[in-house]
């Protein structure tokens, strides 16, 4: 395509997750008010819609990349975004339910700058509330009729699998101490990349591409995916509190096996040998030590190992984006979101 071609009626990365968000955004309240009262008052809590006394608020919701990398990719292969809003819905439904539960597994206290769902409502509820989202996301796709729906169904239990195997594994490597950079770099492919993956492609299913298309397109989201694991990693180091609502140095204190940790690890270095040390003594850690932790895991080299892999990640994204032969101004947004996941200012 001609450079012109790529440019023209081209949205910024934010003016495509806004317009998402827009379509978004009523299609999913009213799936979730679809909900039984209970499941629905969690949930809509956790999506920052009320409070815990179901009182209205206006809280984050998060920045929805995967809804927009469902209607973008629909648009890519010939697509309506309109007509791929339900896939959209379905997926963003999954999403939370593995934050949910996420939040409950890994203890987490905050979510989206608020108390998360199982601090308030106690941990039973927010697990069930969690189910109850990723039963919806199935009856929001059946419900379409879309004559791709059933396909789009499978896709998603393929990567709601790939997630489950990515979580377990990830805590499994709570009680290891000899965990490799290659086992930590798979588990990030399922755990981020593979709804990441799903997300683009359902969108080309209900947009009517090409089974090379979605293929393609599916790669494409799942290279994303694990660039913005890596991009999530470091910012769970080194990140500002106030922008990710989470406590500095958030995954040290927690001894979150994260990937710039297991690359600092596993690098060999006088610094991975103190870091390593430091980082699997049993008793909690101090201020000082997860300053230090945090020196060492950047002395080791891991944090700009980070970075660089992200960006050859999302190189290798952007081809397989290419390969899809998405149309130009489609292809240019989601370029744009790729680049967004790996150059995030919070």
């Amino acid at each position: 395509m001609a450079p012109t071609e790529v440019i023209t009626g081209f949205r910024s990365a934010r003016a495509v997750l806004s317009q998402s968000r827009s379509l978004l955004d009523p299609a999913i309240r009213a799936a979730v008010d679809s909900l039984p009262a209970t499941m629905r008052r969690i949930a809509g809590y956790h999506f920052g819609w009320w409070d815990e006394h179901g009182g209205p608020v206006h809280a984050d919701s998060g920045k929805a990349i995967r809804p927009a990398l469902v209607l973008t990719s629909a648009e890519a292969v010939g697509g309506s975004p309109r007509d791929a809003v339900p896939a959209a819905v379905a997926v963003e439904l999954v999403h939370n339910f593995t934050l949910l539960h996420d939040d409950v597994m890994d203890g987490d206290r905050t979510r989206r700058h608020r108390p998360t769902a199982w601090t308030v409502f106690g941990l039973g509820p927010a697990i069930l509330a969690g189910d109850s989202l990723l039963t919806l996301a199935y009856d929001v796709l059946a419900a379409t009729g879309h004559p791709r729906a059933q396909d789009a169904s499978r896709v998603m239990s393929a990567a709601v699998l790939a997630v489950q195997e990515g979580q377990a594994t990830d805590l499994a490597f709570e009680k290891r101490a000899d965990v490799t950079l290659a086992e930590c770099v798979r588990m990030a492919e399922g755990k981020t990349g593979a709804l990441l993956g799903c997300a683009a492609a359902v969108g080309a299913l209900f947009g009517g591409g090409g089974a090379p298309q979605v293929d393609h397109l599916r790669r494409f989201g799942e290279r994303v995916g694990l660039a913005f694991q890596l991009v999530d990693d470091l910012l769970g180091i080194w990140g500002d509190p106030t922008a990710t609502g989470k406590s500095v140095y958030s995954d040290l204190e927690s001894r979150k096996k994260s990937l710039p940790v297991v690359a600092a690890l596993s690098s060999n270095t006088p610094a991975s040998r103190e870091l390593a040390t430091i980082y699997h003594r049993r008793t909690p850690l101090s201020a000082a030590e997860l300053v230090r932790a945090a020196e060492l895991i950047e002395r080791a080299g891991a944090r700009t190992w980070a970075q660089a892999h992200a960006d050859g990640v999302l190189t290798d994204a952007l081809t397989h984006l290419d390969q899809a032969a998405p149309a130009p101004r489609a292809a240019a947004e989601l370029t744009a979101l790729a680049h967004l996941t790996v150059r995030r200012d919070h």
